[in-house]
């Protein structure tokens, strides 16, 4: 009998455990909702910043054991707040997050670019891994066109391209970018794209907006150099705008002949052009636009179907001067040709000035996004402003915005 009163004692102390543990994920998970309840398709998604350690890892240097620790406690957070899509940046600067056979490691990984972790570990392998336990789509977010982000204080390793083919880079103040007109470097892109593709479960390849650099007062992009060998007679801006051209379709391509299942997304700048010059943009009065200033002409990956999503960084407030995030929204709603369209929401610029500071921006938003036709979700830049629940924003996603579980938007991948 004492034998059986103890096996019961430690069933009951073990069913109290258990019930203890769910009751305090029900409780930290707000999300947490009754089976059978419906909500509407919809991306939610945040960015996660390697490049100078804005998201992960915290720090560079991280024993690998402290770097898993600290990506499951992100993502673990995220969950509860009913983000369903991570995407993560492993590819910096020319760098990798994984075991590259082409790149070396990121410093913003081990503190020295071209070091391994030790114990060794794949870094991507683990994080697509743990997001996909948790039912969430991971995208893998690579720069295409960033080489080397200071030349001043950079760890720059002996196998970086820079190393190997300088004549590959153009300078721009203290960065080097790849030069897009050079056809070696465009093929090497397309090696790295499959690389991650064929090896990692990766659910998109996405890239940003750095296509060549934002202008800078006082600082050129001199590729004469490559002009004058593919120029063709074309004029400077119709030629850079056709090697990006050429950098999208190309990666699009790729991607579809490694895993037709594979999505490809795009984050460009808010603003494609202004209706100042041109009746088809935005009404929208200064800045620099994709178009014009960063040579990416988004609706034409559009109409042409190289990019299976777009998420236009509509970092602006509501009712902002010269670029309202209410007028690109409705712009880019008009603009999608049939293509997956979510907004990029700047939850970093909490607190910054008086629009920033007011709690109702975000909800706001997120207001409008829902209401808007052909939108279907939006992006959140960064995974720390929710992570340190700026505005209490966190806490408004958590409890109300995504209360309920949403699934992930479909998609044909075979229109």
């Amino acid at each position: 009998m004492k034998t059986v009163a103890t096996a019961f004692y430690v069933w009951i102390s073990a069913l109290k455990v258990s019930l203890l543990l769910t009751c305090s994920m029900f409780f930290f998970c707000a999300n947490a909702q009754p089976s059978g309840q419906f909500v509407v398709p919809e991306m939610r998604a945040v960015w996660i910043a390697t490049i100078n350690n804005i998201d992960w890892p915290p720090r560079s240097g991280m024993t690998p054991d402290q770097q898993r620790a600290s990506f499951i406690q992100l993502l673990n957070k995220h969950q509860c707040n009913g983000i369903n899509t991570i995407i993560v940046q492993v590819r910096p600067s020319g760098d990798a997050f994984y075991f590259s056979a082409y790149e070396p490691w990121s410093q913003w990984l081990t503190g020295k670019q071209g070091v391994a972790p030790q114990p060794f570990y794949d870094p991507l392998q683990f994080m697509i891994e743990e997001t996909h336990k948790r039912g969430m789509e991971f995208h893998a977010w690579i720069n295409p066109l960033r080489g080397v982000q200071n030349i001043k204080t950079s760890s720059i390793a002996d196998n970086h391209l820079f190393r190997l083919h300088p004549e590959w880079f153009v300078g721009f103040g203290d960065k080097r970018f790849f030069d897009p007109g050079n056809k070696a470097v465009q093929q090497h892109l397309l090696l790295v794209v499959k690389d991650i593709v064929k090896r990692y479960d990766v659910d998109a390849i996405h890239i940003d907006d750095y296509f060549y650099p934002y202008p800078e007062a006082g600082k050129k992009f001199n590729d004469q150099e490559s002009f004058i060998k593919s120029g063709q007679g074309m004029k400077l801006d119709d030629w850079r705008r056709s090697n990006i051209d050429s950098i999208v379709c190309s990666i699009s391509k790729a991607i579809k002949e490694e895993k037709k299942t594979c999505q490809f997304g795009v984050s460009p700048f808010g603003v494609w052009r202004h209706s100042s010059v041109d009746s088809t943009g935005s009404k929208t009065a200064a800045g620099p636009t994709d178009y014009d200033d960063l040579y990416a002409n988004i609706l034409l990956w559009l109409k042409n179907g190289w990019v299976d999503y777009v998420t236009p960084q509509v970092y602006w407030e509501i009712g902002h001067r010269h670029t309202p995030c209410e007028v690109l929204i409705d712009w880019w709603s008009k603009n999608t040709y049939g293509r997956n369209c979510y907004i990029g929401i700047g939850t970093y610029k909490a607190g910054i000035n008086a629009a920033w500071k007011d709690k109702s921006q975000l909800p706001r938003q997120i207001q409008k996004i829902r209401s808007t036709p052909n939108i279907k979700g939006m992006m959140f830049f960064s995974s720390k402003s929710l992570e340190n629940n700026l505005n209490g924003w966190s806490d408004s996603l958590q409890q109300h915005y995504f209360s309920i579980p949403a699934p992930t938007p479909k998609f044909d991948f075979n229109r």
